[in-house]
């Protein structure tokens, strides 16, 4: 019995608007950022140190906790801002924001002994924020001259109407 081929099909590649580009780099970056410090209390150590009040090298306290909860809070609202706010106010906060995060998260490996470890989380951290730089940055424009001369030379509806009735 012979086989006929079947012809391929290709798969839809439909074109992803850049707010759902940007909310889910954030949302990857939340992800990472997130399971960096989670997975850090598998070192040795680290939760003795909470155990008996300190973090790194500061006291556990209510106001360091809020301070770590505003820095949480910056990356979790940009997913929101990102599929809310207008286009360009959209872009320059993103390339402000992510452009603050990029040494926020090298300060994270800074003196840490676990080099692999906060290397690699600072790495991925990095490169998602260059994504978020990247969409923010070539954001598409358009142009609005093309806009206005539509719609200048386009007819409008009385003017439609009164032809289509004549």
């Amino acid at each position: 019995m012979m086989r006929t081929r079947q012809p391929t099909t290709t798969l839809e590649d439909q074109r992803i608007p850049v707010r759902v580009k940007l909310a889910a780099a954030w949302t990857s970056f939340m992800f990472l950022y997130a399971y960096v410090d989670v997975l850090a209390f598998f070192k040795p150590g680290v939760i003795d140190d909470i155990l008996v009040g300190v973090v790194w090298e500061f006291d556990i306290s209510q106001t360091l906790l809020t301070v770590f909860l505003a820095l949480m809070a910056i990356p979790i609202l940009m997913v929101v801002l990102s599929m809310t706010l207008p286009a360009r106010a959209n872009r320059i906060t993103n390339l402000i924001v992510a452009s603050l995060q990029v040494p926020f998260a090298a300060f994270n490996a800074v003196g840490e002994s676990w080099t692999y470890f906060y290397g690699l989380g600072v790495a991925l951290e990095v490169i998602v924020l260059a994504l978020i730089l990247r969409y923010a940055w070539t954001w598409p424009r358009t142009a609005p001259s093309a806009t206005m001369a539509t719609m200048a030379t386009s007819p409008d509806r009385e003017t439609v109407r009164a032809q289509q009735q004549a």
